[in-house]
């Protein structure tokens, strides 16, 4: 470390560079409005992060309300739930904020925290949707040692390891950042990430850029590993089972979950391709990098009211207890 320490301090010694002085406001570039259309767009961003809010809040109060579903499967929904609301949140505010003020400028302590939770949001979905694979492997592979494998104290720790270990990654990822001399205040970004950061380095940075690869190589690959086994084990069973009755129970509690991490892998992808088309628009290119933050979020509550009908009916005697009471 000392020696990279000193090979940064002479090629910053060599170079014209001149690094910006505490505090840093950067402004993030967002996109190319005028401040009339800013308008419409605020309120449909207030509309779906609206929607978005409602949702989750209301699967988790809905799970939280009835000791019925008190189970793992739904405790990792409520996990999903809260990883959704962190992602969306500091996002759709600053972008509302965008939207309505105009003003782009955000501060280096606030462009950090933003990283840190957009990439902590990331790759939680991955780690957690990963465990929510496990339990439903355990559930209709070994339905006899269910209950006597997939105890509180391992649900706990399952719960635990799926944000605890990518919040490390992304941690130790940002730690990275501190003494790395910036020349610039512009973020070629919608939002804050740890890339658009390290774009304003004076210096080359191959330790933050090899961290940041091999994270993300280590939670897609990982994640995806999880969930193909899960699945392909899943599968298995219900062919080889004789109910049919069975089988389609089997593969409905899978529907829901199944949907919900294609449609993240979906906006991963899109985000993936439109970088590298050049002929896409830059407006078109930050729409598409917000998608990710937005998409599954917002369609993730309404994906579980469809697909599973303990939510469904709870979330219906819910509204009709809270909104027409009697």
């Amino acid at each position: 470390m000392r020696i990279w320490s000193q090979a940064l301090m002479a090629e910053m010694e060599n170079t014209s560079y001149v690094p910006l002085k505490q505090p840093i406001v950067f402004t993030l570039e967002g996109f190319d409005i005028t401040r009339e259309q800013g308008y419409p767009l605020f309120v449909v961003s207030f509309i779906v992060y609206a929607v978005m809010l409602l949702g989750n809040i209301t699967v988790v109060t809905v799970i939280a309300r009835d000791t019925k579903l008190h189970k793992p499967m739904y405790m990792m929904m409520c996990n999903l739930a809260a990883c959704d609301l962190l992602g969306g949140t500091v996002v759709m505010t600053q972008l509302m904020s965008h939207f309505l003020t105009g003003d782009k400028s955000i501060g280096y302590v606030a462009a950090i925290v933003q990283a840190f939770c957009v990439h902590t949001y990331g790759s939680a979905t991955t780690t957690i949707l990963a465990a929510m694979a496990y339990d439903r492997y355990v559930a209709i592979c070994q339905p006899l040692h269910y209950h006597s494998i997939m105890t509180t104290r391992r649900l706990v720790l399952l719960c635990f390891l799926a944000w605890s270990f990518p919040i490390s990654l992304v941690v130790i990822l940002l730690a990275l950042h501190a003494g790395t001399p910036l020349c610039g205040t512009l973020i070629m970004h919608v939002y804050s990430t740890n890339r658009s950061i390290l774009r304003l380095a004076c210096v080359p940075t191959p330790i933050n850029n090899m961290f940041d690869v091999c994270a993300v190589w280590i939670i897609s690959t990982g994640g995806f590993l999880v969930i193909a086994f899960s699945y392909a084990k899943i599968l298995k069973a219900c062919v080889v089972k004789q109910e049919k009755n069975s089988r389609s129970k089997a593969l409905q509690t899978c529907t829901s979950h199944l949907t919900i991490y294609i449609l993240f892998e979906i906006a991963v992808f899109i985000i993936t391709l439109t970088y590298r088309m050049q002929e896409i628009s830059q407006n078109a290119r930050k729409f598409c990098a917000i998608l990710l933050i937005i998409v599954p979020p917002t369609f993730n509550p309404i994906i579980y009211g469809i697909a599973m009908k303990d939510i469904r009916t709870n979330i219906v005697k819910f509204f009709k207890s809270t909104v027409l009471p009697k």
